[in-house]
């Protein structure tokens, strides 16, 4: 048997089930209206990574009479009984934010004593790695896509519990972090609506002065379809894959490349080079390569564009495709009965909007510093995070303690 880790005077080892004063309950599903009508029931998406989303509650029935012993109140837990590895066990607090609302079959509700643990520092530490990894260990199916837990897992989560003012100050100052975590959150939201709209305006040439001149060309005038030798060996190569939604382009891990007699042929490619994948352009699949996927491979299933710099920016380029409402209305020109793909004279022959290149790299050079901005609130939103859950680990096992001082003053109140 596994040996209990040592914990401060006053701390105990729990399990959950000591502290829960309502059984555990399954949820119920019904078949919900498309109208809102003032009855909401709660979903998966509900539950997240950093806590609740009221916005993705749904409609719910109002004549069906079943509902009601399923209406939540402030202070019940919910936690996902079936989801993917990485989410299933997702634990809210719910706090009476939606009315009349009650939760489906794929959650399970609980309630605790709240004399003995604070409801706050629980929904803290059952979102903690150290519950998390427990969770996933004893989570089972047999689909490698939905795994499940049951009403005896959740009973034996395991709890370090420490006194009572101490919890309330461990989970005031995790708070402090949720809120930054929030309100980064909050403001990429807020910079990416900017910039989609931004994007928009500045690339349709609405708001370009008079003089100016855009005119409406043919990719296949200012690009052509690049010449790359087929690969005879492609030992010790790595794969590129294009993403969607004008995510980028990374390194394929998953897929291992072999070239067989039939089979497609591979092509290497440089930094630089566009690349759009023909069956996914209209989900945003094309991307140019940066400098550290240099001399990667792809199939012939992608298209590499040779783009005459004089006339046309690849950057600019990629901007104007990248607009949602340019990408996603090519998917009608797509052919093929199975699985549809744009040929590369379809691609040749789809319509840009072409402004003077002085004006390209003014346009280029605007969004780049706005896209840019949103690439370091990401990166500083991720850095809160990895914080808060390093924060949380050292915390919630006792190895960093809040100060005494501190815990008297909760002591006091």
């Amino acid at each position: 048997m596994k040996q209990e880790q040592e914990i401060p005077k006053g701390w105990k080892h729990l399990r959950l089930k000591t502290l829960i004063t309502q059984d555990i309950k399954n949820g119920y599903s019904p078949n919900c209206p498309e109208e809102a009508n003032g009855s909401w029931i709660l979903g998966l998406g509900n539950l997240t990574e950093n806590g609740f989303d009221p916005s993705q509650a749904k409609p719910a029935p109002k004549d069906d009479n079943k509902i009601k012993d399923y209406l939540l109140k402030s202070g019940d837990f919910l936690i996902s009984r079936s989801n993917t590895l990485d989410k299933v066990g997702r634990t809210i607090l719910f706090k009476g934010e939606i009315e009349n609302c009650s939760y489906p079959d794929l959650l399970m509700k609980f309630r605790v004593d709240e004399t003995r643990i604070s409801n706050e520092f629980l929904e803290k530490y059952l979102r903690s790695s150290i519950v998390r990894k427990y969770i996933q260990s004893c989570a089972s199916g047999t689909s490698g896509s939905m795994v499940k837990i049951n009403k005896a897992v959740v009973e034996k989560i395991p709890i370090i519990l420490p006194p009572y003012p101490e919890q309330e100050a461990i989970a005031d100052l995790l708070s402090t972090w949720d809120e930054a975590i929030e309100k980064t959150d909050r403001l990429i939201q807020a910079k990416e609506k900017q910039f989609k709209r931004l994007q928009r305006e500045i690339i349709s040439g609405k708001n370009a002065p008079s003089d100016t001149n855009w005119q409406k060309v043919k990719l296949g005038e200012v690009c052509s379809i690049a010449k790359k030798e087929k690969l005879n060996t492609i030992a010790n190569q790595f794969l590129l894959t294009v993403k969607l939604h004008c995510l980028g382009i990374e390194r394929n891990y998953r897929t291992t490349p072999k070239l067989t007699q039939h089979g497609r042929p591979y092509f290497r490619h440089h930094s630089g080079d566009f690349l759009i994948g023909r069956q996914n352009f209209h989900n945003g699949g094309f991307a140019i390569i940066p400098p550290e996927l240099d001399g990667g491979i792809t199939s012939n299933a992608i298209t590499c564009l040779s783009v005459n710099e004089s006339k046309l920016s690849k950057y600019f380029l990629w901007y104007q495709l990248s607009n949602p409402n340019y990408y996603k209305r090519i998917g009608h020109q797509m052919d093929g009965t199975g699985q549809k793909e744009l040929s590369d004279k379809q691609i040749l022959s789809l319509q840009i909007l072409l402004p003077s290149r002085e004006e390209q790299k003014q346009i280029t050079d605007t969004l780049s510093t706005a896209k840019q901005e949103i690439k370091l609130l990401k990166h500083l939103l991720e850095k809160f995070k990895s914080q808060k859950r390093c924060l949380m680990q050292k915390m919630l096992t006792a190895t960093w303690r809040v100060k005494p001082e501190i815990i008297k003053q909760y002591e006091e109140t």
